[in-house]
């Protein structure tokens, strides 16, 4: 009888297609060919600290789920990154300046809804954004400070510098991911989940390519 597939390999390979997906809408595939401008740049980064407002203060609730609890770690936190990326891009008054667009505020209140009572749901957000983070995001970040001459400043987010081996640290996430006391229709309620978190992500780089024709227009 053939081995059991590991919850973490079923993960990535049933979400392989939509993160993929993800990566290759218009917005992001043009920003990371170099076709964007830096005021793309800055309109992604206002829309990730409203995702990870929510994903992070969801984060502090969720320290005494016994589940969850594992998957936590200050190393991963973004907020003060995001917060000084935009101080330095936008300028002080930033926080008066931005808005969620409509796929960002579905996203948050997604979080904040499985994030209160549910753990699976919260790892399946906290999974898609921190191991993207850690995979693909170290990418982006490079390929932005090339782009646009950042060094540290403007990029903080993609920086992380309490993870000296990013690959060890994922190894190690799915194995956290394995050991999860989730029955089989658990899983797939995670993987559900994860699914929709990639959608969310997708639709959102249609929402910021829209808001950009829409500048052109006026």
């Amino acid at each position: 009888m053939p081995e059991p597939i590991p919850f973490s390999a079923a993960l990535r390979e049933r979400s392989t297609s939509a993160h993929s997906g993800s990566e290759s809408a218009g917005f992001m595939a043009d920003l990371i060919k170099g076709d964007g401008t830096r005021e793309d740049y800055i309109a992604l980064v206002v829309q990730h600290w409203f995702i990870y407002e929510a994903l992070e203060r969801v984060a502090e609730r969720m320290k005494s789920d016994p589940v969850a609890s594992v998957f936590i770690t200050d190393r991963l936190t973004r907020l003060p990154a995001l917060e000084a990326d935009l101080e330095f891009l936008v300028g002080h008054d930033w926080r008066e300046t931005v808005t969620p667009l409509p796929t960002t505020q579905r996203y948050v209140d997604r979080i904040n809804a499985v994030g209160a009572t549910w753990a699976g749901g919260f790892v399946a957000h906290h999974y898609t954004r921190y191991l993207g983070d850690l995979s693909g995001g170290l990418f982006i970040g490079r390929l932005m400070a090339r782009r646009f001459g950042f060094e540290t400043n403007g990029i903080g987010f993609y920086l992380f510098a309490d993870i000296a081996d990013p690959k060890a640290f994922k190894d190690v996430y799915r194995e956290q991911l394995d050991a999860a006391p989730w029955d089989d229709a658990e899983k797939e309620r995670v993987i559900d989940e994860v699914l929709l978190a990639y959608r969310f992500n997708t639709e959102l780089f249609e929402d910021l390519a829209r808001a950009k024709a829409d500048v052109r227009v006026a």
